[in-house]
């Protein structure tokens, strides 16, 4: 009983594993300590190791990239200022960019893998593509586009974690420390920037093929530290259910609670998934991909995931993580490593406060006031860069550039603890089990298409508008702002179950925060209702979430009724 205790909410929830599962519990009341067990943290880690495997092979570039040995074998230019050998804008930007190319397909091709032969499996098969594309770059001499295919192989298996991370995590973890530790995967993303930095920081002086070589091989650990470890973690509960696991998927919510498999809790999470379970079978259990467009709220949900990984990018983050040494070299540092490290290390720190932040504020605040903030940086550190510091000799100017990275410091502080983790845990809540992988998927690819974009192109804009290219992050940092206000409903402390609930109801996401679900009765979801195509399933709610209509009959399943649709907003 002394376990129990930790668990109880108010005096009116449950008070011993056998109370009533039909009863809505209330949020498990605990501290740090209980919420973050063990289990918990190890999954955590080992799974967002697939974060640092992406952050790892984005920070190693950029220092490759101004490397003495790496530029004699790989450059095709000369350097008009030092004589030296220079890649040209073409050439560095294929190198760069067709690691996203691959994440791209990797992303779009992880779904139907991890829905057929689970989520464990494909993990450590994204791991071990992965490890293959390392090898095609360090096996070559001076074929530069060795290295680019090398890239473009180890960006699938970057692209199929950058899926099958938050799935996992999302569809594990308990509600109440969902959101942090699916944030963990941006957290490790950092970690793995700030790791290959200082690794380049220590490489960099040594003129022979070590300096890089040695950097890519210890590229190796990562994906078998996390492929090693995958296996002693049990597979999702929600995979495992729809594959007629029942008894391991109960067990896995227990243990990932805490608590006993017969408590309330448990039966909670188990009778919803067994309910979106029977009513996609009743409805004919097999659904075509489009439906992803075409189910009831699906095409909102599918291009609202799009857009927040495509504006995630589109922050401008990444300008700073592929090509930091070299933007902090014509600033006139002497160091440009050095610069690098420190911004990797504000990025990795700051992201800290962020798994808090996430959890105590929610998502909507957290993103819109982080998309504010970053609009102010960017259009700081544009102006002072075309305005005020010196294009010919930017020495002269070296104060400049100081007052330049302090913003860029701040800009990146913003963005490790808002838009960088908090995304990726919104992207993982908001779609039903039936597509999550597919939409995903999507989304995810979407993310991968705007960073093959922004690593290919930067090169060229910067040389054409210099730093004005800021003005152009700076705009999509507010345009997230304004879409996260109009567009996404609070998922913090929800089941994923409730969360579906909410954007079938079209509950308005202004005052998504203060919706309550429907007590004692079934929560409406997508897996009540028929899905034929063109169908949406439910008509519009006015903006207090109450029903201006009750949902058309056809799109309901037979035996169901529409009380609790019609009450499931307040």
């Amino acid at each position: 009983m002394a376990i129990l205790d930790r668990f109880r909410g108010s005096s009116s929830s449950p008070r011993s594993s056998n109370a009533d599962p039909e009863k809505k519990p209330v949020m498990l009341q605990m501290g740090i300590k209980e919420r973050f067990s063990p289990r918990i943290l190890m999954m955590g880690i080992l799974v967002s190791m697939g974060g640092f495997i992406f952050g790892y092979d984005t920070g190693q570039i950029s220092g490759f990239l101004e490397m003495p040995d790496f530029l004699r074998r790989f450059a095709d230019t000369t350097d008009p200022e030092t004589g030296g050998p220079a890649f040209t804008n073409g050439r560095s930007g294929t190198i760069v960019a067709l690691l996203s190319i691959g994440t791209l397909i990797g992303a779009i091709v992880a779904a139907p893998i991890a829905d057929k032969f689970g989520r464990r499996i494909s993990i450590v098969f994204w791991n071990i593509i992965f490890c293959v594309g390392v090898i095609v770059q360090i096996a070559t001499t001076t074929k530069w586009y060795q290295i680019a295919i090398g890239r473009w192989v180890a960006g699938l298996g970057v692209g199929g974690l950058s899926v099958l991370t938050p799935m996992y995590q999302s569809e594990t973890a308990p509600r109440y420390v969902r959101g942090a530790l699916v944030s963990c995967y941006q957290l490790f993303i950092t970690l793995g920037i700030l790791t290959a930095y200082c690794i380049n920081f220590g490489t960099e002086a040594d003129n022979t093929a070590r300096s890089w070589r040695l950097t890519m091989g210890i590229g190796f650990i990562w994906p078998a530290i996390m492929a090693v470890g995958i296996m002693f973690l049990r597979e999702s509960p929600r995979w495992d259910y729809r594959h007629g696991r029942t008894d391991s998927a109960r067990a896995t919510i227990a243990i990932s609670y805490g608590v006993p498999e017969d408590h309330a809790e448990v039966k909670r999470e188990i009778r919803e998934i067994k309910e979106k379970l029977d009513a996609e079978n009743a409805g004919g259990g097999s659904h075509p991909w489009y439906e992803i467009f075409t189910g009831p709220r699906m095409l909102y949900r599918t291009l609202l995931g799009i857009t927040l990984q495509s504006l995630q990018q589109l922050t401008g983050a990444n300008f700073f993580f592929y090509y930091g040494t070299t933007i902090f070299q014509s600033v006139g540092l002497p160091n440009p490593y050095v610069t690098s490290m420190i911004l990797g290390g504000v990025n990795f720190g700051t992201t800290f406060p962020g798994l808090y932040i996430v959890e105590r504020y929610g998502r909507r605040p957290s993103l819109i006031i982080g998309g504010l903030w970053m609009f102010m940086c960017f259009l700081v550190f544009a102006s002072l860069g075309h305005f005020a510091l010196d294009p010919v000799d930017p020495s002269r100017t070296q104060g400049i550039g100081y007052v330049m990275i302090v913003f860029a410091c701040l800009f990146i502080a913003g963005f490790a603890m808002t838009w960088g983790p908090i995304v990726w845990a919104v992207v993982g809540e908001i779609y039903p089990s039936r597509y999550r992988a597919k939409c995903m998927a999507l989304a995810t690819a979407s993310n991968w298409v705007w960073n093959f974009l922004i690593s290919f192109f930067t090169p060229y804009i910067t040389g054409a508008i210099d730093y004005r290219y800021g003005y152009v992050f700076a705009a999509c940092c507010f345009t997230g702002a304004v879409v996260v206000y109009f567009f996404v409903c609070e998922s913090h402390g929800r089941t994923l179950e409730e969360i579906d609930t909410m954007y079938i109801l079209r509950v308005n996401p202004i005052g998504s925060s203060k919706w309550e679900p429907p007590e004692g009765e079934e929560l409406p979801n997508l897996d009540n209702t028929y899905l034929t195509p063109g169908a949406r399933g439910i008509r519009k709610r006015n903006e207090a979430g109450a029903p201006e209509q009750e949902i058309r009959e056809s799109a309901i399943v037979p035996g169901e009724g529409s009380s609790a649709m019609a009450s499931g907003a307040r």
